[in-house]
Order: structure tokens, then C-alpha cells, then sequence
């Protein structure tokens, strides 16, 4: 982000106060004010004052420059380096506390998660070889169009033979957030703890790890890095301090890393598109959690997509959904200048449009008022310049903070709205006559249905359900789409079909928990009794005839296209025996979705990322087992 006038101050002046009581929760969809992180208490009464004091005239790195370190970094600083003296008086679970808040993730002093720690390291690693052509999940969507859709490898009638084949620990993880891309018999997965690994499909097998600067849930992206001569592939992906990397797909030496944005509430959440030779890298932030406050100058932040040259990181245009900079509009009652517009984060991955040289995001609400008219929208920009090409808002007036539910303060908006933003990706696909749509669902629950070649008219909208959406959103991560119908599960427990060709909802499904002896209990009421949250928050993916879904109970199931009904589930919260002998378990399932290559389906286990999420830190693979013999009867 370019720098705005006074912004290294603005960002800082806060952290005195703050950082000691601010309630910090999860900056998309959280259950309730979730108290300050020790880590951020630790830095707000033993560092601020030096680290995050504009008036100071030492020359103490500034919060947002500490917050580009690791944790282990941080950690040996305060332990054996320059600032042993100055943190002598803490204790060394204080010193281990502020390094995971400045460093972004768990602190791996001995490479716990390293691969070479594993005992389940491949005996060969040859060179990564992939044909476009080949059986693979790339990215997100598995496709530029987003679809979430596997038309091979996998069909409808195996689907009651899936069976666990191997499971794999994420070292010290507490949440699975990143989704596995497979390409050329290898997986790609990012952890919370930082770690990049690329696994064997089949067996699970390691062939080596990566340690980002900060926890990673974006889908990697693989493709072959331009020159003559070149047959290297490279992985692309982005971590929690906005941060993008491309590694050596093969051996996982980084090629290079930018840094995208120098907010210190940016990261990236959505999986980097690669089409062209370009890496195009969605930019959100954590702004709204924290804004709330008198004492923070809201708010400065512009959600934004980066697009960098492949091979060399080279950045080539970055283009603001809100184009206005913010400029400052009033001082609160503390004193604090007030800054607008801000908002439009954009949390899901870009789709590609290589027809009309354009590409697709889906925008987050504002957090100043009046809301700019570019959140909670579809935005369309022109893959070459960044040029905002037209936009479709669905919902208007949504300037929404984290902080504002349900106390609100002077900073908040005094028309506070309702949060409705685009955490899905659109979708871009071709209907059976040849008409081409582009699907929209943001978190009110309504599918819109845009024409791409008349700047986004709306062909038509439905509403799924005649009920306020949940304060998590109807819809979070989004659908799939067989081009005849698109599946999309709903926060309050229910799943649904929609005609792509009438905008009529073809079925919906009320979906079952299981209890702890396995039997089925009807809308959740056992896990809502535990206080676990009952519904679906996670992407779905389809294969032709079923999809699946996972939900916040940990249970995934697969359903029928044809009528909505449950062909087979499997519940993933419980201890699992790993390949790489790491302690593991499953848990709820509101983020990312299954990927499927060459009949094997793979997904993490353990979201516990907003509130009311079981934590857990497993990534699971199943396979079609034969039948037996009385099976086959």
C-alpha cells in the first residue's frame, strides 16, 4: 500500500492503550468479542512506549517494521540480542508471547514442523513435471472460472466407497485453514504455524517444507516459470503479513518474496490467481477488528489486488477497489484524527476472464461512512492496467466494524450495517445454450446471476432463505456449479440447489449432525447444546452427480446433485494416527474445501479461525476402496 500522509504515525499512536484492552476477534465473521492476545498485552505495557510511540526520539524499530519478523526473531532479540537488557523483566512465557504476536504465528525455536524433522521423508524428490492437461486441483477453484468443479477421476456411485488412506499432522497447529492444491502427484499445503509442504499424493510421504515469515492459508498456484530452455515450476502463495512468495516447486528454494502492502492490518486470505505469466494477489486486512477504539485513528485501509510478474516478483500495477485515498475527516472526543473512505478488503481469490481480458473480485463491506460504492461489490478489472472496468454492489450503505457489536463507540459507524461482504470468489462459467454468467454470493445469502458482457446486469437474483442471516453470513466461502445448477451451503444448516438457467431453487436440504455414538440427530441440537455451532461455513467442492461439504460440526458429507439427499459422511473429529507421526486431530470444517485429483479427496480438519470453531490441525486423504465380496451382491 502507498504510503499515506502521517500513516507510519497513525498506526501506532494506539498501542499504549489498545493493545492492553482492545477485544480482538476474527476479522471476517466472528461469534463475539474474543479478549487481547497475551502477546499484544505483553508489547502494550513493556514496549509501546518505544516501539510504538510517534513522539519517541530513539530510533527503535516501529511497530509495523517488527511485525515483518519472525517470531523466532523477535524471540532472540528479547532472549540473547539487543533487547536482552530492556526485556529482562519479563518472564519467558511473556518473551515467547510477544514474539508470536509481532511474528504472526507459533514460534519454532527447534523446526518442529520442519520436514526434515519427519519420519516420513520420500526416499527420491525427481523434478515436478506437469502438463496443463494433467489430472490436477490448481488453486482455488480448480479452474480460472472458479467453478470448485472435478469433472474426472472421481464418480457419484464410488463415492459411498471413500475410505481414510492416510492422514497428516501439522506440527503445533491449532487451525487448518489451508486448502491443498495437487499438481503432477504432489500436494502443495500451507499451515498456521508458517510451514509450506509438498507431500506426496498417494502415500503422504514428504518431500520438503518452507518456512514463511507468517502463517499461510492461501491455495497455492503452480506454473512454469517463463525463459528459454526453462522446465522449472514454481509454487506461488501469500502468508498473513501480506507477503508473496514463489518457491522452487521441486525443491522449495524461494525464488523471491514481496512484500505487498505496508498497512500493518494487511494480509492475503485469498489465493493469488495465476494466468499469463502474472501472479494477480488479492490484499485484505484486520482493520475492522481493531477500529472500534477511540484511541485508533480509523481507518486507513483499502482492500486492493496486486498483480506481479511471475518469474521475478516484480510488482506491475495495484489497483484499489476504493480508488479515493483517505483524508482526514474529524478528531474524536480523545483527540484522534479520523480518516475516510476505508474498507472494500478483498478476502476470496480472483477469476479470470481470459475472453474479455478482465478479472473478478468480490469486495468487503466499509468500515467509514458514507460506504463507498465499490464494498460489499463484484468488481471488474482489466488484467493488463488494473482499471476498474465497471462494478455490481450488492448491498449499499454496509459500513460495518468488528468492534461495534454490540457496544458501539464514537468511531463506529452511526448507521452501523450488516456486515453482508463477499468472502466467495465469483464464479465464470458457460451455461448449455452458451450464455455465460457470473455467480455472486455474498454473505446476505442472495445468488446473483451477472451478465460479464453487459458490465454486470444483474440476469437474475434468489434468495435462499427467508430468514436475517446469522451474524457469520449466510454464505462464507462460497459454491460449485455443474453448469446446470450451483450448490451452495448455508450457515443456519441447510443446503442448496439453484437452476442456473432459471434462478429457481431447484431443492434444499436440512442437513444432520451426529452425536457422539454416531447416530444421527436433527438440526444439531446435541452440538448446539455444547456450544459448538451447528451449519456451513466452508467451500463446496462437486464431481459430477455430488458435492461436499463440511461443517462446523466436523462432519463431512457428500450429497446428491439430483435432490439434496446424503450419500456418505465422515466425521473428522477425532485423534488421527499420521504418516509423519505428528499428534493429530480434526475438527470443524468452515473454510476451505476437499480437493479431488485421481480419485482421492483431500482436506484439512481443525478451522477454528472465528469463534465457535473446534480446533484441529489434520490434513486427511481418502481413497475408493474395492468392494468386497458381499458388497458386491
Amino acid at each position: 500500500m502507498k504510503r499515506l500522509i502521517g500513516i507510519g504515525a497513525l498506526l501506532t499512536v494506539c498501542a499504549v492503550t489498545l493493545l492492553a484492552s482492545i477485544h480482538v476477534a476474527q476479522a471476517q465473521q466472528p461469534a463475539g468479542p474474543i479478549p487481547a492476545s497475551p502477546g499484544q498485552i505483553v508489547f502494550g505495557h513493556h514496549c509501546a512506549s518505544c516501539h510504538a510511540n510517534p513522539n519517541t526520539s530513539n530510533r527503535a524499530p516501529d511497530l509495523k517494521t517488527l511485525m515483518q519478523l519472525t517470531s523466532e526473531t523477535v524471540y532472540a532479540a528479547v532472549t540473547t540480542g539487543s533487547m536482552t537488557v530492556p526485556a529482562q523483566a519479563l518472564s519467558d512465557e511473556e518473551k515467547r508471547a510477544v514474539a508470536e504476536y509481532l511474528g504472526g504465528r507459533p514460534l519454532d525455536l527447534t523446526d518442529t514442523g520442519s520436514a526434515e524433522k519427519m519420519a516420513n521423508r520420500c526416499s527420491s524428490n525427481p523434478p515436478v513435471r506437469y502438463a496443463s492437461n494433467g489430472a490436477a486441483w490448481n488453486g482455488w477453484g480448480a479452474n480460472l472460472g472458479n467453478t470448485r468443479f472435478q469433472t474426472s477421476g472421481l464418480t457419484a456411485g464410488q463415492v459411498p466407497q471413500l475410505k481414510l488412506k492416510w492422514a497428516f499432522g501439522f506440527p503445533k497447529g491449532d487451525t487448518a485453514y489451508g486448502q491443498p492444491t495437487v499438481v503432477a502427484g504432489r500436494i502443495f499445503v500451507g499451515s498456521d504455524n508458517g510451514y509450506v509442504y509438498s507431500l506426496d499424493a498417494s502415500s503422504g510421504c514428504v518431500y520438503w517444507s518452507f518456512h514463511a515469515k507468517s502463517g499461510v492459508r492461501t491455495s497455492p498456484s503452480i506454473g512454469r516459470l517463463k525463459g528459454e530452455g526453462s522446465r522449472k515450476y514454481a509454487v506461488y502463495f501469500g502468508d498473513q503479513r501480506a507477503n508473496a512468495y514463489a518457491l522452487d516447486a521441486s525443491t522449495g528454494t524461494q525464488l523471491w518474496m514481496r512484500a505487498l502492502s505496508d498497512h500493518y492490518t494487511a494480509r492475503i486470505t485469498g489465493a493469488p490467481a495465476l494466468y499469463g505469466g502474472r501472479l494477480y494477489v488479492p490484499i485484505s486486512a484486520t482493520e475492522e477488528v481493531f477500529s472500534a477504539s477511540p484511541s485508533y485513528p480509523c481507518c486507513t485501509f483499502r482492500g486492493s489486488v496486486v498483480a506481479l510478474d511471475a518469474n521475478t516478483g516484480q510488482q506491475l500495477w495495484k489497483a484499489y477497489v476504493i480508488p479515493e485515498s483517505p483524508k482526514p475527516i474529524r478528531k474524536n472526543s480523545e483527540g484522534v484524527q479520523l480518516w475516510a473512505p476505508a474498507g472494500g478488503a478483498v478476502w476470496n481469490s480472483p477469476t479470470i476472464d481470459a475472453r474479455r481480458h478482465a478479472l473478478y473480485v468480490g469486495t468487503g463491506d466499509a468500515y467509514t461512512e458514507p460506504a463507498a460504492k465499490n464494498s460489499d461489490a463484484v468488481v471488474a478489472l482489466d488484467l493488463t492496467t488494473g482499471k476498474i472496468l465497471w462494478t455490481f454492489q450488492a448491498v449499499e450503505n454496509d459500513a460495518w466494524m468488528v468492534g461495534c457489536v454490540p457496544e458501539t463507540t464514537e468511531n463506529c459507524p452511526k448507521h452501523l450495517g450488516v456486515d453482508y461482504d463477499f468472502g466467495a470468489s465469483p464464479i465464470l462459467l458457460k451455461l448449455a445454450d452458451g450464455r455465460e454468467l457470473l455467480l455472486a454470493t455474498p454473505k446476505s445469502g442472495t445468488v446473483f446471476a451477472l451478465d460479464p458482457g453487459r458490465n454486470g446486469a444483474v440476469v437474475w437474483s434468489t434468495r435462499l432463505s427467508d430468514t436475517t442471516a446469522p451474524n457469520n453470513g449466510q454464505i462464507a466461502f462460497g459454491g460449485t456449479t455443474d453448469a446446470k445448477k450451483i450448490y451452495l451451503a448455508l450457515e443456519d444448516g441447510n443446503f442448496a440447489a439453484v437452476d442456473l438457467a432459471t434462478g429457481k431453487r431447484a431443492w434444499i436440504t436440512r442437513l444432520e449432525s451426529l452425536d457422539a455414538l454416531g447416530a444421527p440427530t436433527p438440526n444439531g441440537e446435541n452440538r448446539t447444546k455444547a456450544g459448538l455451532r451447528f451449519g456451513q461455513s466452508a467451500a463446496v467442492t462437486g464431481i459430477p452427480g455430488a458435492v461436499f461439504t463440511g461443517g462446523w460440526d466436523g462432519i463431512l458429507r457428500s450429497l446428491s446433485t439430483d435432490d439434496g439427499k446424503v450419500l456418505w459422511q465422515f466425521n473428522t473429529e477425532q485423534d488421527f494416527t499420521t504418516v509423519n507421526r505428528v499428534a493429530a486431530k480434526g475438527g470443524s470444517m468452515g473454510g476451505p474445501g476437499p480437493t479431488i485429483v485421481n480419485g482421492m479427496l483431500y482436506v484439512g480438519s481443525g478451522y477454528a479461525n472465528v469463534g465457535g470453531g473446534m480446533p484441529g490441525n489434520v490434513l486427511l486423504a481418502f481413497a475408493v476402496a474395492p468392494l468386497s465380496r458381499g458388497d458386491r451382491k
